[in-house]
């Protein structure tokens, strides 16, 4: 069962999908936003091609647990992706995915420009791969 892992932003969406035995996070290749619609099909195209069968997308909170601002848009972003996708989307706790993603290049002497087109999806798999250790456990 394949799973995908989104990293939702106003620029760009980062997306990884889980192998089909749900044990490792691979990344795809980032969506430049365009617009809402057209950024929705491409990811509904990609659930159709890979056969995916459930959605996880990480929410932003502050440290305290709250839900960012960011997170509200991030939740009204998978109101209208239920729209286009018939499987289900949960949401995984994405503080410090960002850091860790950028920690991860810089420890692999990437370059700031290869970091810059590469954070969005290697956050992604961040996020799946931390959801699919928790349902391993």
């Amino acid at each position: 069962m394949r799973i995908l892992g989104i990293d939702y932003g106003e620029k760009r969406i980062g997306i990884a999908i889980s192998d089909p035995l749900g044990i490792t996070a691979q990344g795809l290749p980032t969506i430049e936003c365009t617009h809402r619609e057209e950024d929705l099909k491409k990811i509904a195209n990609i659930v159709r091609e890979k056969d995916v069968k459930e959605i996880v997308v990480g929410l932003p909170k502050h440290m305290n647990n709250t839900l960012s601002d960011k997170a509200f848009t991030v939740l009204a972003f998978i109101d209208s992706l239920k729209k286009h996708v018939h499987i289900p989307i949960k949401t995984v706790d994405e503080r410090l995915s960002t850091v860790r993603a950028n920690k991860a290049m810089l420890e692999g002497d990437l370059s700031r420009k290869k970091r810059k087109k590469r954070i969005d999806m290697i956050t992604a798999q961040l996020i799946l791969q931390t959801y699919l250790d928790m349902i391993r456990k």
